[in-house]
């Protein structure tokens, strides 16, 4: 339905579709991408969420149902409970999805994947200058060296290896082909481009990615597909995700909402939707499971979905009729950017407090319902009557409190706190350390 639903309304002269136009469809566009999904790795990361081993392994199933290619489960040796979840994760059947655990490019990171049974991992490592000499304390040979003697080993061990450019669009460009070269010589499965700041425009991304991919030697470009990965800092996550698709790219980062660190990473619903809708291409996902699984996270995370976030928020298909009903339910196409069928959700037309005293009169009189202007006022003073003998004040109340509530689940211990709590329990005072960046402190004074 979704591939003929435009061009019938196309071929009967009622939208012109730019997106279809053959000039306006990029050269390197893939004919079929995949849909590589990062919540058990980025949506958990999000402050608040704690998911359950059974809520892990519902949404697993749901996106292992819905057509995900590949799902990463984690990081095992952030803890060793989360080495136990990885393990039972890797128990669990799944007909179509394969299974990734992320790790650093150490010997002991990929051990603790190998403890968990799991077949295919992703070695992640950065090797720009900030990076190296902030937090690997390492030089750039000695960090390429790193990344293609982790993927060694893990080969040895008998793992399908992926590699994962972190801060990969804050590294030069040359840097960034070497070690893709690097890491593909040394057996990777695929490579990623990570934007691990969300740094990028949909227009610097395309430049990055059509400079790699050209940079790139024929042998690594027909064996090595590239992925990307896209954090959502500006906002512009889904754009460039896409932007790097237009350059080729065929395995795409997402995370159920856009759930993640910070502000989260590329929303599976977004980037599937338009790649469908906008571009045509096949993502191989049953787009009519989106919105269920979005309903699932929502659950699972405790974290309400925003009402006016695309594809899944409340209010993309919920529309207050101001004008005749009859019009607005003929053609919703009208109003709505495609059938909200396709993503497993339906239009939802309400009466309410903009909706005119003559159009409910019309409405009453089509239903052969005749009022007296009495009833009619009656009616329409309990149509706008909830609204308006709201406690506003009330109600921003318990939204505050609710709010205070999110903090508190959100916050941990600032560094302060947490040496005051290991003086408590070791009864040792902590030597004296560098002080941490207040609040309000400048980029230019924290730079300097």
């Amino acid at each position: 339905m979704r591939k003929t639903i435009f061009k019938k309304l196309e071929a009967q002269g009622l939208i012109a579709n730019y997106n279809r136009l053959r000039k306006n469809l990029p050269p390197k566009l893939p004919d079929r991408v995949y849909i590589w999904d990062e919540t058990f790795r980025e949506g958990i990361k999000a402050p608040t969420v704690y998911l359950t081993y059974v809520e892990q392994v519902r949404l697993a199933k749901l996106m292992d149902e819905s057509g995900v290619e590949v799902i990463n489960v984690g990081f095992p040796a952030l803890s060793e409970e989360e080495k136990r979840t990885v393990k039972r994760i890797v128990n669990e059947s799944f007909t179509h999805s394969k299974l990734v655990a992320s790790c650093e490019a150490t010997k002991n990171s990929i051990n603790a994947c190998i403890e968990c049974g799991i077949k295919e991992i992703v070695v992640e490592s950065p090797i720009n200058g900030l990076n190296l000499q902030y937090k690997l304390k390492l030089n750039k040979e000695q960090g390429m060296q790193r990344v293609v003697d982790a993927i060694d080993y893990a080969k040895k061990h008998g793992l399908t290896v992926n590699f994962n450019l972190m801060d990969g669009t804050r590294t030069p460009l040359e840097d960034i082909i070497q070690v893709f070269e690097a890491a593909a010589g040394a057996g990777a499965a695929r490579i990623v481009i990570a934007d691990s700041v969300g740094f990028m425009r949909p227009l610097s991304m395309r430049y990055l990615i059509s400079h790699v991919r050209d940079g790139l030697s024929e042998a690594t470009k027909k064996k090595v597909p590239l992925s990307i990965h896209c954090h959502n800092d500006f906002g512009l996550a889904s754009a460039n995700t896409l932007s790097a698709m237009e350059e080729g790219v065929s395995y795409l980062h997402t995370c159920i909402a856009g759930f993640g660190e910070r502000a989260g990473i590329a929303p599976f619903e977004e980037v599937v939707t338009s790649a469908e809708l906008l571009y045509n291409i096949d993502t191989g996902i049953d787009m009519g499971k989106i919105y269920r699984i979005a309903q699932s996270a929502e659950k699972a995370f405790a974290m309400p979905i925003q009402f006016h976030k695309p594809i899944i928020g409340e209010n993309i298909f919920t529309h207050e009729v101001e004008e005749e009903v009859e019009e607005m339910m003929s053609q919703p196409l009208v109003f709505e950017p495609f059938p909200p069928e396709i993503v497993g959700r339906e239009t939802m037309i309400f009466i309410g407090r903009n909706t005119g005293q003559t159009l409910i009169q019309k409405l009453l009189e089509k239903a052969g319902i005749r009022a007296s202007p009495r009833q009619m006022d009656e009616l329409f003073r309990r149509i706008k009557g909830p609204q308006e003998s709201l406690d506003k004040g009330e109600a921003q109340m318990t939204y505050y409190q609710v709010k205070k509530l999110m903090k508190e689940l959100l916050k941990g211990y600032t560094m302060d706190e947490f040496w005051h709590l290991v003086e408590q329990v070791t009864r040792q005072r902590p030597k004296l350390l560098k002080p941490t960046k207040k609040i309000g402190q400048t980029a230019d004074q924290l730079i300097s």
